[in-house]
């Protein structure tokens, strides 16, 4: 095939097929295969476990009662490690609360194996309220047993990192110091008519907090303030 050359030659190269460059080939990355919670999930030989020893008031329960969460791991050493509830059990000596304590943890298994956001079930058994009435436990009002339940469940998914706790920032904190240190020196120190178990560590004339249920809630210059959870009626 004759080629017409139009222009001068400058200078000229030979063409070796060995001296091509090799074609780039992009390497795909590899995706894990990540293994999400459900409910056809077979539960692992062993499970990772946490009890917690609830107590209770006398005329609620007169036995301790012990809740434990088994915990399984999901894409153990990978990137994407999770460690989820995958069951619970409550086991105490007293049996008048036993049928319904076995049918509700048994639905809470059952809602832990389908995955998904469970964090739900802290606020629905929280909600639930004792028509007899609530009781105080180490300084905390409680609506009922189911909700202290609840509470339970709450500090387990605080734990593994599925809630993130509540806290204040470093300028409430500063604030809720100040308020309490004015509030004690003011104050006229007196005893308190609460029972031994409900006793804390805030002002004897404080009242019960409507947001964190706490008997924290103190006036300061005409104003209603929380110096647990920081609600406050002034803003």
């Amino acid at each position: 095939m004759t080629v017409k050359i139009s222009k001068s030659i400058v200078g000229y190269k030979v063409s070796r097929p060995d001296a091509e460059p090799a074609p780039v080939v992009e390497e795909v990355p590899h995706k894990a295969d990540v293994i999400h919670m459900h409910e056809a999930l077979d539960r692992p030989e062993v499970l990772l476990g946490s009890t917690y020893k609830l107590r209770t008031p006398a005329h609620v329960s007169e036995h301790s009662m012990f809740i434990t969460i088994n915990d399984i791991v999901l894409n153990p050493g990978t990137e994407h490690e999770l460690r989820r509830p995958f069951e619970v059990f409550v086991n105490s000596k007293s049996m008048e609360h036993f049928q319904w304590i076995v049918a509700l943890t048994r639905i809470m298994s059952a809602v832990f194996r389908k995955g998904g956001d469970v964090t739900f079930l802290v606020e629905e058994l929280r909600s639930v309220f004792d028509p007899k009435g609530g009781y105080w436990n180490k300084g905390k009002y409680m609506p009922s047993l189911v909700a202290e339940i609840g509470d339970v469940i709450e500090q387990h998914l605080i734990a593994i990192g599925m809630i993130r706790p509540p806290e204040l920032d470093e300028t409430q904190k500063k604030f809720l110091d100040a308020k309490r240190s004015e509030f004690e020196l003011t104050a006229t120190p007196g005893p308190s008519d609460m029972p031994a178990d409900t006793q804390t560590d805030y002002p004897a004339s404080a009242v019960l907090c409507n947001r964190c249920s706490a008997k924290s809630v103190i006036q300061m210059d005409g104003c209603m303030t929380c110096l647990n959870c920081g609600d406050s009626k002034c803003g």
